[in-house]
This record gives structure tokens, C-alpha cells and sequence, in this order.
């Protein structure tokens, strides 16, 4: 090994060497060592696994006419209408019963390293439920530890490894997305987190691919990889349009496509970073960049969420829809969106778990079809985000 080389032993058998010039170059032990050292790893951490409930969210896919300005810009679209649903823990979807047809989970808990030792015992019924309600898409929300843009190298590589096997379990669940924040450079500069994000990405996908061709499962579709955009404390990456486009470019000299990679918009993280989203013809220019800069053909999930920050003060707070600081003619413009029809929308709105998921969602579909909101019930506005279990962006 040449001096400025760190070899990182990952679990499962794959192993990054990982250099000075940020490239990681990756090799992978014999299959009988890997799957020995596999089914080891996950039988060691069986009788730690905590099983801990999860937040949830809402998704709303799909939505009416748009009669904004240069509508002609925008390609049209290229999904069914108006699919929606609800983000939960795998096993046990409840997004039929509140009128879902799409669904965000976590395949495990977002704040442990540790898998679970085996498959959930529900998955079996989650598909069949899934497929008897025609759920579609569905989508992993990576866990909230990983950092791919982080420079420590045993938590990096430890990113990637976690990132990798939430790629390889997505099948399992029928998902086809993986969304991950995209993570913070921890003081070490933005061009510095970039590389950092793009190896990553990279290294997680090919070893995501490894294990399943291991596992003798073929290629099927490849699993999409969905950054998700930050609101920008802390060093979190992704902020604003020339830190997303940097990170595109990034992903395109290591010979990653579209069809690999794509990405999220939170529109509170937008909105903590400064973008105003509450304006139609603002956020009409936004979407123009972005689709110049990146193509809104790879924008395939939006986070659509309103926020009791200002904005632009780089502060992660989810409110209900039409309740907070971008309001209810910003989320109807974005709804509306033409640009938007291919993208999958998911609200992480405030008491996810406490009934606000229905309530949420039907403000979505009537922000979308240009109807008079109801009134939010009393209490409201006192109910704990959704985030305040999980981590900033």
C-alpha cells in the first residue's frame, strides 16, 4: 500500500482503500468469506437491535393544472395522476387508510449504526399489502447518521457501508429510491465535502451492487440513490443551486447517471437557505435553474413541508401546510407545478403519528385542486415536528 493510503475494512467483505486525492478504489474478498463474515456480523448484533418507533410523513404525488407563467417550459408529464400516501416504519402501512398511494419508510431505526439481524417478520404482508393497494413508489429514507461528505475516515467509510446495505435492502421492501441528506463537511470546506459525497456515493452504490450480485438476487432495476437539498447549518451541503450542481458535475466525472443518482427537494431546507418559494414567480425561477443547471427530469422527490423559520436562516423547522412562513399560495404554486408532475411529493409535517398525516394530506390535495382549507384543529399548532425525534438536515 502507498504512503498516504488508509485500508478501511467494511462489513460484509468489501473493503475501500481510501486515498489522499479522495478516490476509492474497492475489492472484495471471496464469496464464502463474505457471506461467512456477513451472516457473523449480524448474529453478533441480534440481541442488540432496539426496535424503537420511527416518525412518520405523507406523500402526495401528482397534481392539477398549472396556470403560472411560461408553462410551456415544462415537459409534461410522464405519471398517472394524483398517487399519494404516507411515510411510516416497514411492516405496517397505514397510507390506504387515509386515501395513499405512495409511501416513504425506514427500513430500520434512523438513529442506530446496528441493523436488525434479520428481515422485519411483516415484510411478506407489507408487500402484499403494498401490491393489493397499489402503492406506488415507495422509498427508503436512509438513516439519519450517515455523512458522506464528512472527513473523519472511520465514520465516512462506516457511512458508506450503512448507505450500501440501505441500497442493497430497498428491493425487500419494493422500494426504488434511497433518500439520504447529503451531509455536512464539517468545517473542511465545501469543495472538500464535495469529493467526499461524490466517492461515497460511488463507493455505496458499487457496493450495493456487489452484494446483490452475491446474493444471487441479478440486476432487476437499479435501486436510485435521492440526495436530499439542506437548509445549511452545521456545514450541511446541498443548500443552494451552485453547491447542487457542483455536487451533479462531481457525480458525472466519476461516471455515475442519472439514472443512479438523483434528487430531493425539501422545500423548508429551501426555505432555511433562502430560496423563496413562497413567491410563484421566485420559486418559477428556481425551478427554471435548477432544471438548467441539474434537469428537473432528476428532481424525482420533493419534501413538501412549510416552515416556521425565516427564511433564510439556515433552520430546519417542518410546520403544517398553509400554517407557516411559505403558505398556502407558495405549496399550491408547487403543487401545481408543471415541471413537477414526475416527482413524488411526501409531507413530514408536524404529529405525524397523532393523526396530523390525514389531516396534512388533505390540505395537500385541496391547496393542489384550489380549495378552501379547513381550519386546523385546536392544539394545533402545539404539536411536537416529526423532526424534533430525528436529526437537523
Amino acid at each position: 500500500m502507498e504512503q498516504g493510503e488508509s485500508l478501511v475494512d467494511l462489513p460484509f467483505g468489501v473493503r475501500s482503500i481510501l486515498r489522499e486525492d479522495g478516490v476509492p478504489q474497492v475489492g472484495v474478498d471471496d464469496q464464502a468469506s463474505l457471506l461467512a463474515r456477513r451472516d457473523g456480523d449480524q448474529a453478533a448484533i441480534a440481541d442488540e437491535r432496539r426496535e424503537d418507533p420511527l416518525p412518520e410523513g405523507v406523500v402526495v404525488h401528482g397534481r392539477p393544472s398549472y396556470d403560472g407563467p411560461d408553462a410551456s417550459r415544462w415537459s409534461p408529464a410522464r405519471r398517472a395522476p394524483a398517487p399519494r400516501g404516507r411515510h411510516g416504519q416497514g411492516g405496517r402501512p397505514g397510507e390506504a387508510a387515509i386515501g395513499a398511494s405512495a409511501i416513504q419508510i425506514f427500513s430500520d431505526n434512523p438513529t442506530a449504526w446496528r441493523r436488525r439481524a434479520a428481515p422485519p417478520v411483516e415484510l411478506p404482508t407489507f408487500r402484499d399489502r403494498l401490491l393489493a393497494a397499489d402503492i406506488d413508489p415507495v422509498a427508503i429514507h436512509a438513516s439519519y447518521l450517515i455523512n458522506l461528505a464528512g472527513s473523519e475516515p472511520t465514520l465516512h467509510a462506516r457511512s458508506i457501508d450503512l448507505l450500501a446495505q440501505e441500497l442493497h435492502d430497498a428491493p425487500s421492501f419494493g422500494a426504488r429510491f434511497v433518500n439520504v441528506h447529503i451531509g455536512s463537511h464539517q468545517g473542511h470546506g465545501v469543495d472538500v465535502g464535495v469529493q467526499r459525497v461524490a466517492n461515497g456515493a460511488r463507493l455505496a452504490l458499487a457496493t450495493a451492487d456487489i452484494l446483490t450480485e452475491l446474493d444471487g438476487a441479478g440486476a432487476g432495476v437499479p435501486v436510485m440513490l435521492v440526495l436530499e437539498n439542506s437548509a445549511g447549518s452545521g456545514g450541511g451541503l446541498g443548500m443552494d443551486l451552485d453547491e447542487l450542481s457542483t455536487i451533479a458535475r462531481a457525480l458525472a466525472e466519476r461516471g455515475i447517471g442519472p439514472e443512479r443518482v438523483g434528487f430531493c427537494l425539501d422545500t423548508a431546507h429551501a426555505w432555511g437557505a433562502g430560496a423563496d418559494l413562497a413567491t410563484p414567480a421566485a420559486a418559477d425561477d428556481f425551478l427554471a435553474e435548477f432544471d438548467d443547471r441539474i434537469g428537473l427530469d432528476r428532481l424525482v422527490m420533493v419534501h413538501l413541508n412549510d416552515s416556521r423559520a425565516e427564511r433564510g436562516s439556515r433552520m430546519d423547522r417542518h410546520e403544517h401546510l398553509a400554517a407557516g412562513r411559505i403558505g398556502a399560495r407558495g405549496l399550491a404554486h408547487l403543487l401545481r407545478h408543471p415541471g413537477l408532475r414526475h416527482a413524488a411529493y411526501l409531507l413530514e409535517t408536524p404529529g405525524m403519528d397523532e393523526g396530523y398525516d390525514a389531516i396534512n394530506l388533505t390540505r395537500a390535495l385541496d391547496l393542489a385542486a384550489g380549495r378552501a382549507l379547513a381550519p386546523l384543529p385546536p392544539g394545533a399548532m402545539e404539536v411536537r415536528s416529526s423532526r424534533a425525534r430525528t436529526a437537523p438536515a
